[in-house]
């Protein structure tokens, strides 16, 4: 939806990918197993920046006007545009070379990776602020946006993230929310590889 990402080639490959500025970089090893709290590459105004991956929704409050509890990791497209737990968000995207979905019961889950078939990163849609924490330290963080899944991948999850290509990035990250909202529809069909997952380390970093 996703609930976990992998990036595993270089982030100076990925700002090449993505037209962002190879200076400054975050400093980042490849990564398989990549957890909600964790800090991930985003693009953001033309460079590749860490963010908290959760959103904490500190003095935001849902449509009844009572105040979100939990932190946000996905954001549903239908809403993300119009519900006052978002206001004041920025967007921005998340590179990655795919995530991870799991089927089953509890203790008999399937874990499944899900990546691009020609091997191409992929970039999420996404939203940020950044949050100031006790003390006064700012904390940007970031939640990936969810729309209906295709046909590849209905039969594993409810929701997928919304994937954009080079092309649409400006678009996602301008300032026309109406241009914007017209990208937040499933990634065409037949494009995506989905393997059963038996060598990753779900503990582990």
């Amino acid at each position: 939806m996703p609930g976990r990402l992998f990036l595993t080639r270089p982030l100076r490959e990925i700002a090449e990918w993505m037209g962002a500025e190879d200076k400054n970089l975050p400093q980042q090893p490849p990564r398989f197993n990549i957890a909600p709290g964790q800090n991930i590459a985003v693009c953001v105004e033309g460079q590749l920046r860490e963010m908290r991956w959760g959103i904490i929704p500190v003095g935001r409050k849902n449509a009844r006007g009572r105040p979100v509890m939990e932190t946000i990791i996905n954001a549903r497209s239908e809403t993300v545009f119009d519900k006052s737990a978002f206001d004041g968000v920025k967007r921005c995207l998340v590179p990655a070379d795919g995530w991870y979905e799991w089927t089953g019961e509890k203790r008999l889950k399937t874990a499944w990776r899900i990546k691009n078939k020609d091997g191409s990163p992929l970039a999420f849609a996404a939203i940020f602020d950044i949050w100031t924490a006790p003390g006064g330290l700012e904390v940007p963080q970031v939640a990936t946006v969810t729309c209906e899944p295709n046909n590849d991948v209905r039969e594993i999850h409810h929701r997928m993230g919304v994937l954009l290509e080079p092309a649409q990035f400006a678009t996602w990250l301008g300032a026309d929310d109406t241009a914007a909202s017209r990208l937040m529809v499933p990634y065409p069909e037949g494009r995506l590889s989905i393997e059963e997952v038996t060598d990753v380390d779900w503990n582990g970093a």
